[in-house]
């Protein structure tokens, strides 16, 4: 089975991430994507750390974090048509991390559609763009993992014709039925009647409300279209640092830190033990002198 191997790297001004931080969000990363993603959606993948572009292998998709998102896009593709994303550095950017993680797995390339019937009571049959962390992106439909916010996703059965009690279309749970969406989401499909694209979306308001885009033009994938238009990484940059998910996950934060601090000063307290006694080569010796009197 292939992996695909994800390189997480910060190229924010001033130092904004220290190491120690980009290493615990990449393994948060790790987790969920082993953990969580790949037993839904059958999707293998590595998130590794790296301290600078320039050590990122060949081959390797990056996430690379950023001052400020241009055209508010995070998805793109370089000149060989290979993902990377790029995600806007904000105190919850470890969510933003998640989410383009995720929607790069489910879907490198921008570009991946699922047919169903539309959201829209106008329309028969649309194809959506896969797009796993949409429809429940907000903060408060995330979770922790090593004790940082990460997102919510859909499963494949988001895309089921019929709601079936006992379903799981949400990683979280939090999505009740197929090709539904959350205060905060929202979903994009081409009404396959006319070749437009529309939206539906929750950004404010107490109903989601839908909106047309119309048909799309351009050399780009489908998904960098999208992104352009609705901001997604922007919003959740500006969003995410003031939201009570955010801050009951940096409570956790602090917690896990005492946690880990307290394990690793017993750990260095067990190698200066070690170092002082070794009770392995203690024993081999014992072993030794008592052959040598049988021997006598």
């Amino acid at each position: 089975m292939l992996i695909n191997q994800l390189a997480l790297v910060s190229e924010t001004k001033i130092n904004k991430i220290n190491p120690s931080q980009i290493t615990r969000v990449a393994a948060a990363l790790q987790k969920q994507a082993t953990r969580d993603f790949a037993p839904l959606w059958q999707v293998n993948a590595t998130v590794d750390a790296f301290d600078r572009l320039e050590d990122v292998p060949v081959g390797y998709w990056p996430l690379i974090v950023v001052d400020d998102v241009p055209d508010a896009a995070g998805y793109h593709t370089d000149e060989n048509g290979q993902p990377f994303s790029l995600i806007e550095f904000s105190d919850s950017w470890s969510l933003t991390a998640s989410h383009e993680m995720l929607e790069m797995l489910a879907d490198p390339f921008g570009n991946r559609l699922v047919s169903g019937k539309s959201p829209h009571p106008d329309q028969g049959q649309a194809r959506f763009l896969v797009e796993v962390a949409d429809p429940s992106e907000a903060d408060e439909f995330g979770y922790t993992v090593n004790g940082l916010l990460v997102s919510d996703f859909f499963t494949p059965h988001f895309y089921d014709p019929v709601t079936v009690p006992g379903t799981r279309y949400s990683f979280g749970g939090h999505i009740t039925a197929p090709r539904t969406i959350l205060r905060g989401g929202y979903l994009s499909w081409e009404d396959t009647a006319t070749g437009e694209w529309w939206q539906q979306t929750w950004f404010e308001g107490n109903k989601p409300t839908f909106r047309r885009l119309g048909k799309l033009s351009g050399s780009g994938s489908i998904r960098e279209a999208i992104d352009a238009q609705t901001k997604t990484v922007s919003r959740l940059a500006a969003s995410g640092p003031s939201s009570k998910s955010f801050l009951a996950a940096r409570t956790l934060t602090a917690h896990v830190k005492e946690s880990t601090g307290a394990r690793a000063d017993d750990w260095r307290a067990q190698i200066e033990r070690l170092k002082g006694a070794n009770p392995a080569a203690k024993a081999f010796k014992a072993k030794d002198k008592a052959k040598g009197k049988k021997a006598k």
